[in-house]
């Protein structure tokens, strides 16, 4: 059997789409569908039906899939293990952190830490979405919540105090019945700080998928946004909007797969976002 066949497959499967598939292994959805009749060709067995546009997979596809996700878990243990041998501290550490949290606190200790080890390479990830450490996606992840399940190392950094902030121009003989809320958007539409404005910041007007871009909306004089005050706090332009509200604090997480704690850069990394301090 080619094995790689079997992993295309199984990614499509995960993913539902040959679409899906080509963007998470970075090819052309062509390669996933030569690979997928490889694979029923080798087999002798139908995998998957065309149902009008969509693809679905047979019984017999969803079993061989199952199967293929149990050996893919093993696979990727082999490499976690691999990667946790490893006792320079040398190579790639992938990190995944808000992308505000990452620019404000974690780039000095990051860089003290690169001018000790130069061969080790650190690439910071701001996506928002949440990534899969037992796949790999990232070596450690900064989280705004504990991890509930998984074989994870889990240290609380802290916690973060969110409070609304605006310009002292903007509240100035505004009425708080008045106020624009720049509001969260997008992927972060039900984080906690948006849930925590309730009704009022409920509508249009301006929006962000991005804390940063809620911060310089207010800078601006756009309107009223719950802010972090790691990042607002020390801002000139900035004043507390409900100095007497007391703010919402969201833990701090620091999150690696328990069997790269053993991989010395991952562990150099790790030990040196723990002095992070929020």
């Amino acid at each position: 059997m080619n094995w790689d066949d079997l992993r295309h497959f199984a990614c499509f499967a995960e993913a539902g789409s040959l679409s899906g598939a080509a963007r998470h292994l970075k090819v052309e959805h062509a390669t996933i569908a030569r690979r997928i009749a490889a694979l029923e060709a080798e087999l002798n067995l139908k995998l998957v039906d065309r149902r009008g546009r969509r693809l679905v997979l047979t019984p017999a596809g969803k079993r061989i899939a199952a199967l293929s996700a149990q050996m893919q878990g093993e696979a990727e243990s082999v490499l976690r293990y691999a990667r946790s041998a490893t006792m320079t501290v040398s190579g790639d550490v992938t990190i995944s952190a808000p992308p505000a949290f990452a620019a404000a606190l974690m780039a000095a200790p990051l860089t003290g830490l690169r001018k000790q080890h130069p061969e080790l390479n650190v690439f910071i990830s701001g996506d928002i979405h949440t990534v899969s450490l037992e796949r790999r996606e990232a070596d450690i992840a900064i989280r705004l919540h504990r991890p509930e399940r998984g074989a994870l190392t889990a240290v609380k950094l802290g916690e973060i105090a969110f409070r609304l902030y605006a310009r002292p121009d903007y509240l100035s003989g505004r009425a708080e019945t008045d106020w624009d809320y720049i509001r969260l958007g997008g992927a972060l539409a039900q984080a906690p700080q948006q849930g925590a404005l309730g009704d009022q910041a409920t509508g249009g007007g301006l929006a962000a998928d991005q804390i940063e871009m809620q911060l310089a909306l207010a800078r601006a004089g756009a309107g009223v946004a719950m802010l972090p005050d790691f990042l607002a706090a020390a801002d000139p332009a900035l004043t507390r909007a409900a100095p007497g509200a007391p703010p919402l604090p969201r833990e701090v997480w620091l999150i690696c797969h328990t069997d790269m704690t053993a991989s010395a850069p991952v562990r150099a990394v790790f030990e040196t976002l723990k002095t992070v301090r929020v």
